[in-house]
């Protein structure tokens, strides 16, 4: 983004105009862009969801606004944004107001350092990583202050109940990470992707078996992180109402659900950067337009894959009980994380520059694995219901 606001500073449409102002509007024009993206991507993601839970529960869902209700979430949006908003005489108003917009902060800035290909990322930061980790704290200060503002006892419950959880799944996924960082030696979104290479063997997932396990690990204290089943402990309806929302509605519950949905691709996307290859795809072309679009493609594929997944757990899985989502947490994924970690650094020492062979074994594990994982479950398809076909848009 800077190289361009330079050339447009030069050369460009904005050489006539001060520096200073030239990148103000240059970041708010990239700002007003990344909004707009990251209400479509959560949009979509939020139809998707629901199709598929309809899939597995079979039922319909959404299907009347638009192609297959493909934008139904459109309609959705403007009927949330028409709604009274309604604040509670007894709430702290100013927190309550802006509760939800110091989320959305948190959030939209995560969005600055995601790569979705080579240059395809708003603000390539050396301590990336970091950013991600410290910016998407916000979003836990904003429910947090969503709960205790709202002076209503189940909003409060759900608020603290979302400050433990994260602050707790914080730790195995940080772990997780530094196992990444010890093989690459940078905190660079792109510089860990390019780390790694277009074949599935090159990837981190299956460089050795701690990376390995640190990929389940990260995965599930992301989960975690982003409330989502079988860790939404913060907003169970069953014991809650909707927990630290409660009392939300109108266009700041809009904001609360555009979060949500949108974290559920940032942990996707997270998990593909750092273990799956990222963007990385064969040079097909020297075009580098085409190169830059099938980068992107691999991107949202090898993410929403793993969003998928998210969504078949949701579906499929139970909600934990508040102890046993924080003995989960202290007494298995920490210790683990830290084994883990400290076998990690020996395996670095032993073999500094990789070993191809364990690559190899790992990946053909990992294939094993899979097929006889989804030959089982289209097994248990056939039996429990002979007639029914995988379509998924129908």
């Amino acid at each position: 983004m800077q190289q361009l606001a330079d050339y447009l500073l030069a050369e460009g449409f904005l050489s006539g105009l001060p520096k200073s102002v030239g990148y103000v509007l240059v970041v708010a024009f990239f700002a007003f862009v990344l909004l707009n993206f990251i209400m479509l991507v959560a949009g979509v993601t939020s139809w998707l969801e629901r199709r598929v839970w309809a899939r597995i529960q079979s039922r319909v869902g959404p299907n009347r606004v638009g192609p297959q209700g493909v934008i139904q979430w459109l309609a959705d949006g403007i009927k949330s944004v028409l709604k009274e908003d309604i604040v509670p005489e007894a709430a702290d108003k100013p927190l309550f107001k802006g509760a939800p917009y110091l989320a959305m902060i948190g959030f939209f800035g995560a969005w600055a350092c995601v790569p979705f290909g080579d240059g395809l990322i708003v603000a390539d930061l050396n301590v990336g990583v970091l950013y991600i980790t410290a910016v998407t704290g916000l979003v836990v200060v904003g429910i947090l202050m969503a709960g205790w503002s709202s002076n209503n006892k189940w909003a409060l419950l759900g608020g603290i109940r979302s400050a433990a959880q994260i602050v707790s799944y914080e730790i195995p996924a940080a772990i997780a990470i530094n196992t990444v960082i010890l093989l690459t030696g940078t905190l660079s979104m792109q510089g860990i992707i390019k780390a790694q290479g277009w074949a599935p063997w090159n990837w981190f997932l299956f460089d050795n078996p701690f990376t390995f396990v640190a990929f389940f690990i990260f995965f599930v204290a992301l989960l975690a992180e982003g409330n989502r089943t079988p860790f939404d402990l913060p907003e169970a309806e069953s014991e809650l109402v909707a927990g630290a929302f409660t009392e939300y509605s109108g266009l700041r519950s809009l904001l609360f659900f555009l979060v949500e949905w949108g974290n559920l691709y940032i942990i996707g996307a997270l998990c593909t950067t750092l273990f799956l290859g990222g963007w990385q795809v064969p040079a097909f072309t020297d075009n580098a337009f085409v190169q830059g679009v099938l980068q992107m493609i691999t991107f949202f594929l090898k993410s929403y894959f793993l969003v998928f997944v998210a969504m078949w757990i949701r579906a499929t899985l139970p909600r934990v009980r508040v102890d046993q989502l924080m003995s989960l947490c202290w007494k298995y994924l920490v210790p683990i994380a830290f084994v883990n970690l400290l076998g990690a650094m020996l395996w670095v020492v032993a073999f500094p520059h990789g070993n191809i062979v364990m690559r190899l074994a790992m990946f053909g594990f990992g294939v094993v694995v899979t097929i006889y994982f989804f030959s089982r479950v289209a097994s248990h398809l056939r039996r429990a219901r002979p007639e029914m076909t995988w379509n998924p848009i129908s």
